[in-house]
């Protein structure tokens, strides 16, 4: 039997398209051959693209088929599809999660061991798991108002030391600078000198030095001993009035001297006190009699009255 050129080339263009779907199936993470269960979940928002990896346990074991927005919940529907050989409950959890650091996502069946066992079709649940990027992403707007308050800080520290800097004549600086290059050359200059002169009087800053020392040694020497001689004189002095007053006290005790006398005899002292007495009573009599002093002249004679006990008090 002759197969017409026609045949051939329709065979062939069939065959064509049949191995390019294949391909882009296969290349999509799909198989035409094998046969997957389908089940469906829901989440807010879609962070998930039409041949995400379904995992369980890190080992993946599905993709995701089609993903669909629902207009009359405002939930994004998404239809995945497993191996038959996976048995897990309807109560289990279907988890997103981060991939990667470069932003992928995929899902991962959380199987809960319990209940009845999902069938093909069923509606699980949904949750999502919070990763490294997304925390990066919510943290990373404060940590961006922070870099650039500190970025304009600096930018404008920088400025205001600038306008202190720059001179708008372009010459303030550069006479600054020679002023201050000719003020280190004139020290440096000084510097030498003065280790010059140091160098060449050495051994005459060191006699001095040493004469310096000497001095005082001697100084602190004299100065000693002049401590020494006043206070010997002030201890001869001292002693020399120690017996002075020993001396007085001695004359003072004996009967010889007139102060030793006054002390020591009673009969001086009981003439002292019998003069006392009568000049008192002399006195007291003035007192009550006085016309007998005024006439002293006179012939007649008044007679002495002893006073009373009254007239004494």
């Amino acid at each position: 039997m002759k197969i017409s050129r026609e045949v051939k080339v329709a065979v062939l263009v069939l065959s064509g398209i049949a191995l390019f779907i294949y391909l882009f199936t296969f290349l999509s993470g799909g198989d035409l051959f094998s046969n997957q269960d389908t089940y469906y979940t829901e989440f807010d928002y879609n962070a998930l693209s039409t041949s995400s990896s379904v995992t369980v346990k890190g080992n993946r074991i599905g993709k995701v088929e089609a993903i669909d927005y629902i207009y009359e919940t405002g939930k994004t529907r998404v239809e995945f599809s497993v191996s038959p050989q996976l048995k897990f409950s309807k109560n289990s959890v279907i988890r997103l999660y981060e991939t990667g650091i470069m932003g992928g996502n995929a899902l991962a069946i959380v199987n809960a061991n319990d209940g009845e066992m999902a069938k093909p079709g069923d509606y699980i649940v949904s949750e999502i798991q919070p990763g490294l990027i997304t925390s990066l992403k919510k943290n990373f707007t404060g940590l961006s108002a922070d870099l650039d308050s500190t970025i304009r800080s600096a930018d404008t520290l920088m400025t205001s030391l600038n306008a202190l800097v720059v001179d708008e004549s372009n010459v303030g600086l550069k006479s600054t600078i020679a002023e201050l290059n000719a003020t280190l050359k004139s020290f440096k200059t000084l510097s030498n000198s003065v280790q010059g002169v140091i160098k060449e009087n050495d051994n005459k800053i060191a006699t001095i030095l040493n004469n310096f020392n000497v001095t005082s040694e001697n100084l602190s020497k004299l100065s000693n001993d002049l401590k020494d001689i006043e206070l010997a004189k002030t201890i001869t002095k001292f002693d020399e009035s120690l017996t002075s007053i020993n001396t007085l006290l001695a004359s003072v005790n004996s009967n010889d001297g007139t102060i030793g006398k006054l002390i020591n005899d009673d009969a001086l002292y009981n003439n002292l006190e019998a003069a006392s007495k009568e000049m008192e009573e002399l006195l007291l009599d003035i007192k009550l009699h006085p016309a007998r002093y005024r006439r002293i002249l006179s012939k007649k004679e008044i007679p002495y009255q002893a006073p009373t006990k009254d007239q004494k008090n």
